[in-house]
């Protein structure tokens, strides 16, 4: 038998014992017996049994007290003679029971409606509670995937603790999504091997496919190698194009760091062998391989990237000499020069390599002549080998999709939560929820615990540590102090109640009265206009909402206000509704005075003698009816417990006290007139009966209350600890966005903003998401993510004569934090995308995002003085030219105006440290920096597996490239089709030549015209600027060893 109905079978038992045996004893022996169980009855109708639906319970309720009633009428009425009365007092007399069985109805409903919303509201919080811990442990392994695959984990963790620390202090100051600001992530690792590989061909194959399956065929290649790489241990650094470098060791040390580069340049020689002929492209492989010590980390403030430097010693505590045990870079040098001189298909590695090979695995051969002739290997007298062999790859880890390229599901997206996941939807996350509630804590005490654990039961815990046993009160000051602060919403529904409760016994006391007084009048009178204008100030507000609603065309007058503002000030203080708890039970208590004080005690004992001594029936209604009053301290009882937002502890002392003076009321002041009212069994007491009712009600009521509280408080606690989750989730959810924007541009979900503030507001948070959209949902379909766009603006900016030690490396890091602060201004008005950095080379591009001119046109009310150059520009060109053009060609002046003010930039950082030179070390250099610029059609996308990289391809990327590898430093180098461009936006361009660009031959290439104050020099005033800007031929070449980007 299910519990429910066992309560139900016990309840219908007391309930027809209850009226059964009080009929029985009337018609069998003429006892009056009153009824036991009816108040526990009702009370259990609503507060214990498992009814769902609140009319249910008052279905039951009304007809049990109906049942009581009929009783009450056919036994007490008869032996009080209330039918022997007038008709009016008969039915004054018959209303009191009446009234007193509706009042408790009404109390229980009230109960049930707070302890439902109490419930429901525990559980949505438990639920929302348990849902954002689910979220936030999945958002942050995803956060730990994102950041880890674009910086080692070593590298990641004072990264991830800055950006979280700066989310916590998010409220200080509006301050845009820099990841990097103070910290400079650098690790020295002594022995690692540096890979280096190329792509034969690849400028052929970025200018000749789609972009689809360019994408697709980048994404099989480079996915492939990631896997490989995650196979063999190496961790991969980044993409220079057609250049795919990594480093074994870097995560963690490894004796076989160089096995572990040999057998991955192996496997990707292999793997571009099957790419080459699945996709029927002329595509081969060089790969460079060398051993020795590196310098790993990342510098800048924005779209931070991974990168390597050549190895140095550093000073120790004791010393502040650096002493170099190789030129800066050698190693990584030696890697990179080992690729470029090597041959397509074959593994190039130098003897320290070979050195800790098993040469006895693999086929060696001799070095390449272009090794032989390399000057710098021959300086640093690296002998060079040429290696193949077979190694043992999983056929399982490379599934292939129909396209016989590398599945995108291989990256095993399911383990990737997305930001709006529906957890109700996976059986895993139904389950956890079915867990966590299961062990959710259900009462404040551990009731027979002890007593099942020794029978070997197990028991779940049913009480939360952080709340007191027995006076249920917080353990955490600060927590319980939050808790009693808490505002009371319903307040107008327990005054009501009160009203209600108030008005009953009112009524009660005015039948009840022997001989109604002015004092009792003026006592009634007071208690029924103080519960009135309590119910009017509590629901004034709710009535003022039901007959105007939210028009605005009503003005309330200073009356109304002052009505308002008394409300708020009860409902948000504790103190004054504790006041009007005490008030209001105060005025029962004097109902219940005026009642007995009438009632002559010694009359009515002299009465009953003479009774029994003439033999005539005494009339019982010279006194109160102690029933009645009973009744009335019980309802009192009930209403005190269950009055909204009152401590605990409050209640409970304060009834209790009352408890105790009717208590003495009973067995002492009146216990002769109690013990004459009718009892509940034949052999029982009266005086026993009454106070037995009172101490049931009493126990009850504490129990139910103690149990609510406990709810309320196990709510409240979720609430806030709902609340702290939030603002984890809410860190972990920007933390993501700002590791997120530093793997794709910002314009990608088309609508985000790309620079948010840290102020954690639910739009910018959202703005932040929306970023990043379209790429996550390509990636949950299992689809690649690839864009095309009809022009682009690409810029190469290289710092050149700069020498990487490590203090120049902190130089570099401070100017390329200088150079991200100047992007963030051109992201937010002109979507200038930093796309890597490459050495001392920063690489950006301008038009990635479609609605760049949508973009700059909504932002015209925020004047700015680079917006005003645009908007001058425009009105330049479209005064040089009739024809419409929308392909969004201004990208080019920004592009060049940014390009610019990264020159302005470096002078500034230049002119610095010369001052600082005079002070501290003259041995400083800056240097000296070389840009180039090329526009066209180009082709972005997002490619790898573990390591998702975006990138861009196509000839304006190529060619810018070579610009700034061809360039003169301190020049903007640009190609023809820029320069016109440029032109027609008021810029001008000197004409340098014909200028050998590799992969293009001899075409010609210009200089934008700077003058001496870094400014552009309009089309027309060309001829007058200084002799030092007018002739480009005396300035230095860029060296021929600086390489570009783009390299065959």
């Amino acid at each position: 038998m299910s519990p429910q109905l066992c309560q139900g079978a016990s309840l219908g038992a007391r309930l027809s014992e209850d009226v059964f045996q009080g009929t029985y004893q009337y018609y069998k022996n003429d006892w009056m017996l009153a009824t036991s169980y009816d108040t526990y009855t009702i009370l259990i109708i609503y507060m214990f049994l498992p009814i769902p639906s609140l009319l249910g319970a008052v279905l039951l309720g009304s007809a049990v007290s109906v049942l009581f009633i009929t009783y009450f009428m056919k036994v007490v009425a008869t032996r009080f003679h209330y039918f022997s009365m007038s008709e009016v007092d008969a039915y004054n007399q018959i209303s009191v029971d009446v009234i007193h069985y509706f009042c408790f109805n009404l109390l229980g409903v009230f109960f049930r409606i707070i302890n439902e919303i109490v419930v429901r509201s525990s559980f949505l919080n438990r639920h929302q509670y348990i849902m954002e811990k689910i979220w936030l442990r999945n958002a942050r392994i995803q956060e730990k995937m994102l950041l880890d695959s674009i910086i080692p984990p070593q590298i990641a963790k004072p990264i991830q603790e800055d950006i979280k620390s700066r989310l916590a202090r998010k409220g200080d100051s509006l301050r845009p999504t820099r990841v990097m600001e103070q910290i400079m992530a650098i690790q020295i690792h002594p022995e690692v091997t540096v890979l280096y590989a190329d792509v034969v061909n690849y400028t052929h194959l970025t200018t000749t496919v789609n972009v689809e399956k360019l994408v697709r065929l980048l994404h099989d290649l480079y996915g492939r190698f990631d896997m490989a790489a995650t196979q063999f241990e190496v961790q991969r650094i980044k993409f220079l194009g057609d250049c795919y470098y990594c480093v074994a060791g870097l995560m963690r040390p490894n004796p076989d760091h160089a096995k572990c580069c040999v057998n991955l340049g192996l496997s990707m020689i292999s793997h571009i062998q099957e790419v080459r002929i699945q996709n029927e492209v002329d595509i081969d492989m060089r790969i460079g391989i060398h051993s020795g010590s590196v310098i790993a980390g990342v510098i800048g403030e924005a779209k931070l990237q991974f990168d390597i430097w050549g190895a140095w010693d550093i000073p120790d505590q004791h010393s502040l000499k650096i002493i170099l045990l190789l030129c800066a870079g050698t190693d990584v040098t030696i890697a990179n020069l080992l690729e470029s001189t090597g041959a397509p298909g074959f593994v190039h590695i130098s003897g320290r390599t070979l050195s800790q090979l098993d040469a006895d695995q693999y086929t060696i051969f001799p070095g390449t002549e272009s090794a032989l002739a390399e000057p710098f290997l021959r300086e640093k007298n690296i002998r060079t080998y040429l290696l193949t062999g077979e190694v043992n790859m999983d056929p399982d880890t490379y599934r292939l999709d129909s396209w016989g390229s590398l599945s995108v599901s291989a990256l095993d997206i399911s383990e990737r939560p997305e930001f709006h996941t529906h957890f109700a939807t996976d059986d895993s996350i139904n389950d956890e929820l079915r867990e966590e509630f299961k062990n959710m804590p259900v009462s404040g005490v551990e009731l027979f615990k002890s007593w099942s654990a020794c029978f070997g039961r197990k028991t779940q815990p049913t009480a939360d540590p952080s709340i007191h046993k027995i006076c249920l009160h917080f353990n955490d000051p600060h927590l319980e102090w939050k808790y009693l602060m808490q505002s009371d919403y319903m307040f107008k529904y327990s005054i009501l109640l009160a009203w209600c409760s108030g008005c009953s016994l009112i009524y009660i006391q005015l039948i009840e009265s022997l001989d109604p007084c002015d004092i009792c009048i003026v006592i009634n009178f007071f208690a029924f206009f103080c519960l009135t204008a309590l119910l009017l100030i509590a629901w004034y507000k709710k009535i003022c909402w039901w007959m105007y609603g939210r028009s605005d065309k009503i003005l309330f007058n200073k009356s109304n206000c002052r009505i308002f503002r008394l409300h708020d000030k009860i409902v948000r203080h504790l103190t004054v509704r504790v006041c009007i708890y005490v008030l209001i039970l105060a005025s029962y208590f004097s109902l219940i005075v005026l009642i007995m004080v009438n009632c002559n005690w010694e009359e009515f004992q002299m009465n009953d003698i003479e009774s029994k001594l003439y033999h005539y029936e005494m009339d019982l209604n010279m006194c109160f009816h102690p029933w009645v009053v009973t009744n009335m301290v019980a309802l009192i009882i009930g209403v005190s417990f269950t009055f909204a937002r009152i401590p605990f502890m409050v209640k409970t002392v304060i009834t209790l006290c009352f408890t105790i003076v009717y208590m003495v009321i009973i067995f002492f002041q009146f216990d002769f007139v109690f013990h004459h009212s009718a009892t509940i069994n034949p052999w029982f007491p009266s005086e026993i009966a009454h106070g037995m009712r009172i101490l049931i009600t009493l126990f009850m009521m504490y129990l139910k209350e103690r149990h609510s509280e406990f709810n309320n408080k196990i709510g409240f606690e979720w609430s806030v600890d709902l609340t702290k989750k939030k603002q984890d989730a809410d860190e972990t959810n920007q933390s993501i966005t700002i590791v997120l924007n530093n793997i794709l541009p910002a314009h990608v979900g088309g609508s985000g903003v790309p620079w948010l503030s840290l102020t954690g507001s639910h739009r910018s948070i959202s703005l932040a998401l929306s970023t990043v959209k379209v790429y996550i949902r390509n990636l949950a379909k299992h689809e690649l993510y690839y864009e095309e766009y009809k022009m682009v603006s690409v810029m190469f900016a290289s710092l050149t004569n700069f020498e990487m030690d490590l203090r120049h490396l902190r130089i570099l890091n401070e100017i390329i934090r200088e150079f991200d602060r100047l992007l963030i201004h051109y992201q937010e008005y002109y979507v200038v995308e930093k796309i890597k950095i490459v050495g001392c080379t920063y690489m950006a591009a301008c038009g990635l995002d479609v609605n760049y001119a949508d973009r700059v046109n909504n932002w015209l009310a925020k004047r700015d003085s680079l917006l005003e150059e645009v908007e001058q520009a425009q009105r330049t060109r479209k005064s040089s030219t009739k024809e419409s053009v929308e392909s969004h060609e201004e990208v080019v002046f920004v592009m060049a105006t940014f390009a610019l003010d990264l020159m302005r930039t470096l002078w500034t950082v230049k002119k610095s440290y010369e001052d600082l030179q005079w002070h501290y070390d003259r041995s400083l250099i800056v240097g000296d920096m070389a840009i180039g610029i090329s526009s066209g059609e180009v082709m972005a996308g997002v490619v790898g597996a573990s390591h998702p990289h975006y990138d861009i391809w196509g000839s304006p990327v190529n060619m810018a490239s070579r610009m700034y590898s061809t360039g003169r430093i301190g020049h903007i180098h640009v190609t023809e089709e820029t320069a016109l461009l440029l032109r027609e936006f008021g810029v001008d361009c000197i004409c340098r030549g014909m200028t050998f660009v590799k992969g293009a031959g001899r075409i010609p290439t210009y200089f934008v015209a700077i003058d001496d104050d870094y400014h552009f020099v309009p089309v027309t005033q060309w001829s007058q600027t200084s002799d030092r800007r007018r002739s480009v031929t005396g300035l230095g070449l860029l060296t021929d060893s600086s390489s570009s980007y783009e390299d065959d």
